[in-house]
């Protein structure tokens, strides 16, 4: 996905906005997820002025305040790439079935089993990487007088380094999501209505009641209507399994027929409804019975951790004729309950991770570090993937 052209794209900035928002530091604003290209470069850590001033010199005791953390939507990586930049896809069109040549049989006319048939292939292409890096100092003994010991010297280091390991990991999770969101704006700006379900329309509809985004919520209504959502997403799981072209976006002339078995079906629910469910309807109202083969994960927020079921993004999403759109606006959507996509539809590819370093500096007595990356980001519209939306 990414700038969708043949070049490397520093996406500093960008990330630390996708940051910013994950952790609560920031507000949900529009993001533009169309190219993920802005121009910066991370600053240190640390120098030497401003880690004097921030660690006191004289100590009794030092606790070292830090823990691993695990990425979320590591179901969204996918296989890794050294080599090369560009990446196609080659898809097949289905054919027409067509008599047999054999019949009729017409006397002194020859049957001619020799006329060759051409393929319908589909090509999509994939272009672009996103390059970012974080940097470190180590210093070799301008510390020396804020701690008491080697020992505690060498855990503030190592906490150091688990801090860096754990922004690399929130790093892939705040882009993943970035992801998921550009997903579900496309799908949203496409507008085909057989990959929008509308929950409580639909309810509504099948039930002959007129209930509201507020209403749905009391106690009389809740149970039977959540019982049913979880359903019709098993529903619409069941029918991803079915070789169709209805649940994903088709290139004029080259419709592809896709079906996503349930091992290679991605389902992401939000974790605000699925918690609440278990707690007022039934802990076992999500069951595996239902997905027990998909790749299910509960998310907390899509975007912006301050509003949690809302979007604000300005997709790339591919039109039926191929080429690739941006809106001129922000697709602002809130309601978000779900998403179910091929493994296909989604996902990242590091291209080059790796460590670098400077030379010692002698006079300053320190060391610097960079980790970098080289990732892709993409989107495939001509893959299964269905939203489902709370309205």
């Amino acid at each position: 996905m990414a700038a969708n052209v043949l070049t490397f794209n520093d996406i500093a900035i960008v990330l630390n906005q996708v940051v910013t928002q994950a952790t609560g530091q920031a507000q949900i604003v529009a993001t533009n997820t169309s190219d993920f290209v802005t121009v910066a470069r991370t600053g240190l850590l640390a120098g030497y002025d401003n880690l004097m001033s921030a660690i006191s010199q004289v100590m009794s005791k030092t606790i070292i305040s830090q823990r691993a953390y695990d990425r979320k939507f590591r179901g969204l990586e996918a296989d890794s790439i050294r080599w090369g930049n560009h990446v196609r896809k080659i898809n097949y069109a289905d054919r027409a079935w067509q008599s047999p040549g054999r019949l009729p049989i017409t006397s002194g006319v020859a049957v001619d089993d020799q006329k060759p048939v051409l393929d319908n292939v589909l090509q999509t292409n994939f272009y672009g990487q996103n390059d970012y890096e974080i940097q470190w100092t180590l210093f070799s003994n301008q510390l020396d007088v804020s701690f008491e010991s080697p020992e505690t010297f060498g855990a503030f280091v190592s906490g150091k380094m688990q801090t860096i390991s754990d922004q690399v990991e929130q790093k892939h999770e705040s882009m993943a999501r970035m992801i998921i969101a550009n997903m579900i704006a496309g799908i949203i700006s496409i507008n085909n209505s057989n990959q929008i379900v509308h929950l409580l329309t639909e309810y509504n509809a099948k039930t002959g009641l007129s209930l509201t985004a507020t209403t749905v919520y009391d106690p009389a209504n809740y149970p039977a209507f959540i019982k049913w959502v979880y359903g019709r997403i098993a529903q619409v799981s069941s029918m991803l399994t079915e070789r169709s072209i209805v649940y994903h976006q088709n290139v004029t002339g080259k419709e592809i027929a896709r079906h996503t078995p349930y091992e290679r079906q991605l389902v992401y629910l939000y974790a605000g409804e699925r918690y609440g469910i278990e707690s007022r309807v039934i802990a076992d109202v999500f069951h595996d019975n239902y997905l027990k083969l998909a790749d299910t994960e509960s998310v907390n927020f899509w975007q912006s951790i301050g509003t949690p079921d809302s979007i604000n993004i300005v997709p790339t999403y591919m039109k039926n004729d191929g080429t690739l759109d941006t809106p001129q606006s922000a697709v602002s959507q809130s309601k978000i309950f779900g998403i179910i996509a091929d493994d296909e539809a989604m996902g990242y590819t590091i291209c080059n991770q790796r460590t670098t370093q400077a030379a010692y500096n002698g006079e300053g007595e320190y060391q610097n570090f960079w980790i970098k990356f080289t990732d892709r980001y993409w989107n495939d519209f001509t893959e299964n993937a269905v939203i489902f939306l709370l309205d």
